[in-house]
């Protein structure tokens, strides 16, 4: 280029024009040149604009460094004479194969060598997305040559890796007729598309993960204290903490204690207090063993926090890489809207014409997304501040009720404590003192989060912002509920005076089973969230729905049709999950209770979508959902660890009841035991925590990360290298058709030609006939 002018990079936000338009310089034959490629069609290959782009990037290039060598001429010189040396070598090609030339030969190596190379052919065949009367005739065609045959140790391998793969396919495809809410889940992805049905597997994925969690918490924390606790209790003498614990727990109506989780509950299997702190023994083949039961509570909790933690990481990174596949293609997202954003899973004719409006709304969102674009850069300097003014006041009002829904949630815990802790309350109003705190919590989650949704519209963003800013607050929202109400419980739980292990309480102002209190306050409000979602659902959402299905009135239409909304039952559902996560270090067998909530949860949101709600105009789609989810489930979990995490390392463990009594804190233990290893084991531990092992790991990481960043950027080099490559192959064959139309045309005016030709020549032999 003139003047020293530098060539800009491509950004990713420019599309593949303006990648090939920097190499793409189309040359067309002019009329002479048609002559010589109808008596040699193989020059026709020379002219293709890919080949062009080469010949004047190499010319650049040659130019660039003849100006630096002062050798222009001659360097000039020797490329044409080597371009005419190319011509006659390709021009002699055409007549016989040069023997000399290597690449004319076949390769011998990609050639079927025997029957194992056939039948992996075979198998990458079925995965191609072809017709299958193609893939018929490939496999016809491969199954016709000739292999060589497997002898010996090989062949035992090739049929040993064949039979394994037959095994695994015939395993597969039973667990796809075999799995759980396989038709439920077609159904609903034919009726409301891949987004949705996307939170549908969300659900069945959370039950799995609680399934496998309550498997963990019974096989090394529940069976042992089963099989092996043997303690005996006297409440007649009540020498011990525990007895004196134990014997004054109320027994009260069998259905009251499964709501409250008190009575019988209280001091059975479910919660944190009935497990021994002993370490228990017993007799294998007349050989002592031991288990250590506290030992195992604590690793049971690290284990399936980590689990959690790396289905949640792993499941979430795919949902991020198609996401960021999809967000290659942004410059042309109206056409992959109009050519690809159909959902070929539905087949409902209702649902489709719903599927249309979608896309036609998602379309009208995209051109709003222009216009307020277009809006904000003709914004005037006081139209800025006056929306900058807009937002200012609208956040602060949500901070304001955030505020004051910590406030009356902190409040009414303390009120329905205080309400409780009098002697002469009665029945009734100690059940609904029980669950205040509870209720409370469950009302703010539910009206709130309107509130935001009609302060938003104030904002004037975008409709993906307005989506992305609601779903922030309300998880903001239902997060700081639940923060507010550990510290309620922490404020309760805590020492205010010295600790005194000899205490039964601990201290003065603490219950004597702190941990079963905590567990039981998030049992109530698991199950008061539960019934909450269920009422809604089968009673109100269900009277909406067919009041505006069976009544013709705008008003009964406005209050009564209801859609899907995605982002909100996210929330629900994280929400169960994060007091779950919780909820099983107070009360062990919640997790069998989490498993059964996710079970009915998953037809309760079902009846919801299929019953109540008509689909979204928002279009949502599969990986853009789950990366959703994801992040959401990535948030609630420091939240859930939390006070876990605190109150292993801090605060000072129950006196009277738990596998951790008598300790300063639950780490302790970890520690003591940790003391009693080998001292191999602790010099190698120590080791692991010395400058002489974290130095060198850390370098080791820096050029690791060196490493993968370097090939990151040539990985994304050689993405824009096969990107221009593609552009400049959709100009060859768009060049070719071109070439090809002239070609019949030139055809079609020569045999015109030829055929008036003949006709003038019979007129003219008639007309000489006639005048002899």
């Amino acid at each position: 280029m003139s003047g020293g002018e530098k060539k800009k990079r491509a950004t990713r936000s420019q599309g593949w024009e303006e990648a090939g338009s920097e190499f793409y310089q189309e040359s067309y034959p002019g009329d002479g040149d048609m002559e010589v490629l109808w008596k040699d069609p193989k020059r026709l290959a020379t002219l293709l604009p890919s080949k062009q782009t080469r010949a004047v990037g190499a010319t650049i290039r040659l130019r660039t460094q003849d100006n630096r060598t002062n050798k222009s001429t001659v360097r000039r010189h020797t490329v044409n004479r080597s371009r005419r040396d190319s011509t006659v070598h390709r021009r002699t090609s055409t007549v016989g194969i040069d023997v000399g030339d290597d690449s004319m030969l076949p390769d011998l190596s990609q050639m079927r060598s025997n029957e194992e190379t056939a039948w992996e052919e075979i198998m990458k065949l079925k995965e191609l997305p072809i017709p299958m009367a193609k893939k018929k005739e490939e496999k016809a065609k491969i199954m016709s040559e000739e292999h060589l045959l497997l002898q010996g140790y090989e062949q035992f391998k090739w049929k040993r890796k064949k039979a394994w793969h037959q095994f695994t396919t015939r395993i597969s495809e039973s667990y796809q007729k075999m799995e759980l809410w396989r038709r439920d889940l077609k159904h609903i992805e034919g009726h409301f598309g891949t987004g949705v049905v996307a939170f549908f597997r969300f659900v069945k994925w959370l039950f799995f993960l609680n399934l496998f969690t309550l498997v963990l918490v019974f096989l090394f924390v529940v069976l042992p204290t089963i099989l092996l606790d043997d303690r005996e209790i006297n409440c007649d003498e009540e020498n011990t903490c525990y007895e004196k614990y134990y014997c004054r727990i109320n027994e009260s109506n069998l259905a009251l204690s499964i709501v409250q989780g008190t009575g019988r509950l209280e001091s059975s299997l479910l919660f944190y207090g009935f497990y021994p702190n002993e370490i228990q023994s017993y007799t294998i083949l007349n050989k002592k063993m031991y288990f250590n039961l506290p030992l195992a509570y604590i690793l049971t909790t690290i284990v399936y926090f980590l689990v959690a933690l790396v289905a949640i990481v792993k499941t979430g990174s795919k949902g991020f890489r198609e996401r960021l596949i999809q967000g290659e293609g942004q410059f042309y997202q109206y056409s992959n809207l109009v050519f690809g954003g159909w959902d070929f899973c539905i087949h409902n004719e209702k649902s489709a014409n719903i599927k249309h409006k979608a896309i036609f709304s998602e379309l009208k969102a995209l051109l709003e997304v222009e216009r307020l674009k277009e809006e904000r850069q003709g914004r005037t300097r006081q139209e800025r501040w006056r929306i900058i003014f807009l937002r200012f006041i609208v956040n602060s009002i949500v901070l304001a009720i955030l505020t004051l829904s910590g406030g009356a949630i902190y409040l009414v815990f303390n009120y329905s404590n205080q309400m409780l802790n009098k002697d002469n309350t009665a029945k009734i109003l100690q059940f609904v003192y029980e669950f205040l705190p509870s209720m409370c919590i469950v009302a703010l989650n539910i009206t709130v989060p309107v509130i935001f949704q009609f302060l938003i519209s104030y904002e004037h963003y975008s409709p993906l912002v307005q989506i992305r800013m609601a779903l922030i607050r309300t998880v903001f929202l239902r997060l700081a509920s639940l923060l507010v109400f550990y510290a309620s419980m922490y404020a309760k739980i805590r020492c205010t005076s010295q600790f005194d292990p000899d205490d039964c309480a601990g201290c003065t102002g603490r219950t004597n089973c702190w941990e079963t209190f905590v567990g039981q306050q998030i049992y109530k409000l698991l199950l008061t969230d539960f019934a909450i979602q269920i009422s809604i659902t089968f009673v109100v959402n269900f009277l909406r729905a067919f009041l505006a299905r069976h009544i013709r009135n705008k008003f009964i239409a406005f209050i009564g049709e209801q859609t899907f909304d995605l982002p909100k039952h996210v929330l629900d559902v994280v929400y169960t999950q994060t007091l779950c996560w919780v909820g099983i270090f107070f009360a062990p067998l919640m997790s069998v209770m989490a498993s059964l909530i996710f079970f009915v949860l998953f037809y309760v949101k079902k009846f919801a979508c299929l019953v109540n709600c008509k689909p979204s105009g928002t279009v949502y789609r599969a990986s853009r959902s789950t990366s959703m989810f994801m992040v959401v489930m990535l948030v609630s979990y420091p939240v859930a660890l939390a006070p876990v995490a605190l109150t292993m390392s801090e605060i000072p463990p129950s006196v009277s009841c738990g596998p951790f009594k008598s300790l300063t804190t639950i780490w302790t233990l970890v520690e003591n035991t940790f003391l009693d290893t080998p001292s191999a084991v602790q010099s190698m531990v120590g080791f692991l925590t010395t400058p002489a092992f974290a130095i060198p790991v850390f370098i080791l990481l820096i050029l690791l990360l060196y490493y993968y960043t370097a090939v990151n950027s040539a990985n994304r080099h050689m993405v824009t290298v096969l990107k221009n490559q593609l552009v400049l192959e959709g100009h060859d064959k768009k060049f070719l058709i071109d070439r090809l139309l002239l070609f019949i045309k030139q055809d079609h005016d020569k045999r015109s030609r030829l055929a008036n030709h003949m006709v003038d020549g019979d007129t003219i032999t008639n007309t000489s006939s006639l005048q002899s």
